[in-house]
């Protein structure tokens, strides 16, 4: 039997995978800012450095838990083609869906200071997707939920 990881550990793991939808989203947004329509371009800048401020402070919290941030990948494969203004809203209620997701692992695993700054960040990001989406989901950040 493989023993669980201890709660400290969870959190950790928890928040390098934060910061990993961070990275991958921070990459996103630089794809919809070239594909965005004029009216949602200031939008996509304003998410873009949310996410790097985000991300920032991921690896911040990262290293006060003990570990090593996770750098960012060269590039990331993207969940389809960006070639229209349409396209690029679309891959932005997607990246927010992940970080969603990935915040909500972080919520259940952490407490304190890091929990209330995961659920801030998963209610933003999923206030975000429903900008970009126009309609919001019934539990963001819970996949089974949808």
């Amino acid at each position: 039997m493989k023993p669980s990881p201890s709660p400290a550990n969870r959190a950790l793991e928890a928040a390098q995978s934060a910061l990993a939808a961070e990275h991958a989203a921070v990459y996103g947004y630089g794809v919809i800012g070239a594909r965005a329509a004029s009216p949602r371009a200031a939008e996509a800048r304003e998410a873009h450095g949310t996410h790097v401020a985000r991300r920032d402070a991921l690896a911040r919290t990262v290293r006060e838990l003990g570990g090593t941030p996770r750098a960012a990948e060269p590039a990331y494969a993207l969940p389809h083609e960006v070639r229209s203004p349409a396209d690029a809203e679309r891959l932005a209620a997607e990246i927010e869906d992940r970080v969603a997701g990935a915040y909500s692992d972080l919520v259940r695993a952490a407490d304190g200071r890091l929990r209330r700054e995961a659920a801030d960040a998963l209610s933003a990001a999923a206030v975000r997707a429903a900008r970009w989406r126009g309609v919001g989901v019934a539990f963001p950040g819970l996949a089974e939920k949808r």
